[in-house]
This record gives C-alpha cells, structure tokens and sequence, in this order.
C-alpha cells in the first residue's frame, strides 16, 4: 500500500503543478486591455485554477500520510473539477468559432462586423450600460494616440496591419463612409455619409472617435475571440495532462485498497 500511496502523493504533485498554467492563462488574460475592460473569462479560469491547485495539495498530503477519507474526497472533488474544465474548455470553443475580419479595397488591415459573432459575446457589448463602462475604459487607453505618431502619411496608414480592437475599430472611421485621411484619428466627413450609422457615430474629437460605432464592439470581441483561443489551446493541454493524472490516481488508489485488503486478509488467515 506504501508503493500506491506513494504514487498517488507523486501524481498530485504533477497535478499541483498543472495548476500553475491554469492560473498562469487567467492572470495573462486580466492583464491584456480589453479583458480588463470585458471581464468575462480571466476569473472564472483563475478560480478554477485555484481550486485544482487546493484539490491536488489535499491529494498529496492524503497519499503520503495515507489519509482514505483525504483520497476519497480528492477524487471525487478532482472530477468534478476536470467536468467543469471540460465545459469551460467547449464553452470557449463555442463562443469564439464565428467571427473573422473582412478585407477592404487598397487596404491591408482588416475590418470587423458585430453580427458575424457568437449570440454570447454580442451580448457582453449590444447594452447601453455595458458598453458605456466598456467604452470609457477603452477610450482612457494610449492606442488610439499612439497612431498619430506611428503613421504620418496616409498610404502608409493603409498599408499597415492594425489591430483588431481599438486601431482597427475604434480609432478611425469605417473605410466604406469614403472618410478623407488627414491623420489617422482625424478624418473629413464626406458630403454623404450616412451609408452606416458608424458613418454618423464617428467623431473627431480625441474622446469620441468611433467608440461608438459596432465597428469598434466587433473589434473588441475579435481581441476577445483571439486571446481566449490562445488561453484555450493552454487550457485544453492542461486537461489533458490532468485526465492523465486522475486515471493514474484512479488506479493507484484501487491498488492501495486492493492491497490494504489483502493485507487484513492476510493477518486474520494466519
């Protein structure tokens, strides 16, 4: 039972540190601008990551000291766990699977529409009140400003890849308003431009620009969808391993109790 018990401490010390990626991806996500403006995902990731590490600690004390009732609740607790990892795992996959930029005439960077996203996240961005926090927070960033200092001339603006969140959707106009370049934050109004009411949303005021506009809320979920993809690719390598880990624990404990019987079994027969 020693040997069983030994490898149950030993593989809880693997999933101790499988806990640290888990965290790790929701600690990264708090840091980028629009998760901190859009807080949806980086807790509920973190929290997660947090309890496997507490289950995987009890796990390691229960095998070494040869603690039954610690390993009965570290497994059951420890699946139920990987469960909820598994759905935030499709939860991610299915939330992020739509939405893609659309390329626009002489132009390198690409431009995002708010329908071609999941039901889920357009409805992070489509109420007033949401989008006001959202919007004061992203409009209180430097990207915007870093633009006028970056790109001078206007072929050379049009040549660039910006960014999907606040270069691409929230600093300029959308590029079929037909808007004239003076500076990529400032931009004259055509005689008509009312094909789209991003056309009539944009400003050229400095705190205003197209933080209005859907074409800055689909930029936004693009940051969002692309960022959670990454912390999923994490995620998903780290369920993987701990699946590994929990059958590994299954088996050792099933041998330590297996053993531990034949062991009584054993006294009493001589």
């Amino acid at each position: 039972m020693a040997m069983s018990n030994n490898v149950i401490g030993g593989i809880n010390f693997i999933a101790m540190l499988l806990s640290i990626p888990i965290i790790g991806a929701g600690i990264w996500l708090s840091t980028e601008a629009d998760n901190t403006c859009v807080q949806i995902l980086q807790w509920p990731v973190i929290i997660l990551g947090i309890l496997i590490l507490v289950v995987a600690i009890a796990g390691f004390i229960g095998g070494f000291w040869r603690i039954s009732w610690l390993l009965v609740i570290y497994l059951i607790a420890m699946l139920v766990l990987i469960i909820l990892l598994t759905c935030l795992v499709v939860f991610v996959y299915m939330v992020t699977i739509r939405g893609s930029g659309h390329p626009e005439p002489s132009r390198s960077f690409l431009e995002y529409r708010l329908d071609d996203y999941s039901g889920f996240l357009k409805r992070r961005v489509r109420s007033h009140y949401k989008w006001d926090r959202i919007r004061t927070c992203l409009s209180s960033t430097t990207l915007c400003a870093e633009l006028n200092q970056t790109y001078r001339m206007a072929q050379d603006f049009f040549n660039s890849h910006l960014t999907p969140l606040q270069q691409s959707g929230c600093c300029k106009p959308p590029t079929q308003c037909g808007y004239t370049f003076v500076n990529p934050t400032y931009w004259i109004s055509p005689i008509n431009n009312a094909a789209d009411m991003d056309c009539l949303n944009w400003s050229n005021e400095q705190t205003g620009l197209c933080y209005g506009c859907d074409s800055c809320k689909a930029g936004l979920l693009e940051n969002l969808k692309k960022e959670w993809r990454r912390a999923n690719i994490i995620l998903i390598i780290t369920l993987v391993a701990l699946i590994c880990v929990y059958v590994i624990g299954c088996c050792a404990f099933r041998n330590a109790k297996t053993e531990d019987l034949f062991r009584k079994y054993k006294q009493g027969y001589t």
